[in-house]
């Protein structure tokens, strides 16, 4: 009888069956090595940060440390994360191999990111969304993109069925596994054309989002000038 362990194993090291807190993780991992690069890799406290952030999350999440560091270590076995090893650094600090195990450009791995982070999305929405990660042109840049990830080996994307009432097709990523796709399927069939109204808070969210990381780097900004006549 064919034994299917060796099958198995391939789509998890994969990563077809990747639970909530660990696509939070790597979806973290990926969006902050373009949003603060000189930040990066990330120490378990940073990364859990970012997986409980109010905005640009969707669920939103509120993730132990303990939880994040259970996440990095299936993650690291997965061959999906990495420990980097730096002489001054006194805390353990991860970055994602994501790049490097499934042969994304930037512009692939911020529109997984964001699919990651955020759920099901219109190639518009993504378009806005990955603004800080990486600049779309025009949105067929993004449908191309979403195309490619459609077609890697093992895929990486899928669009979902369109939802009745919306004219729009929603794309997900398939890190999750089937049942994680059905059930985003079942969501938006369910939710049917009520999505207008949550995608206009969702864009006022990322509008403060926006402004609050303005405002932050003005400060730090303004703090260094300041320590110039100290």
């Amino acid at each position: 009888m064919h034994d299917p362990t060796p099958a198995a194993a391939t789509d998890k090291e994969a990563g077809f069956d990747l639970d909530a807190n660990e696509i939070r993780v790597l979806g973290v991992l990926i969006e902050k090595s373009f949003i603060t690069p000189d930040a990066y890799p990330l120490s378990i406290n940073a990364i859990t940060t970012g997986c409980n952030q109010l905005t640009a999350r969707e669920p939103v999440l509120n993730l132990s440390e303990a939880e994040v560091q259970a996440a990095v270590d299936s993650l690291i076995a997965r061959r999906l994360v990495s420990k980097r090893d730096q002489a001054s650094a006194r805390v353990a600090k991860y970055e994602h191999l994501v790049r490097l195990r499934h042969s994304l450009p930037p512009a692939e791995q911020s529109v997984l990111a964001i699919l990651m982070l955020r759920g099901a999305q219109t190639a518009g929405e993504l378009r806005q969304r990955c603004e800080r990660l990486h600049r779309f042109e025009d949105v067929a840049a993004v449908e191309a993109v979403l195309e490619h990830l459609a077609e890697k080996y093992p895929p990486l994307a899928a669009a979902l069925p369109r939802a009745p009432g919306t004219k729009e097709t929603r794309h997900v990523h398939l890190l999750g596994g089937e049942a994680a796709v059905q059930e985003m399927a079942e969501a938006q069939s369910a939710g049917g054309g009520a999505g207008g109204g949550r995608g206009r808070i969702a864009e006022l969210e990322d509008e403060l989002q926006r402004l609050r990381e303005d405002l932050d780097t003005l400060r730090n900004e303004f703090a260094a000038f300041r320590k110039q006549f100290d």
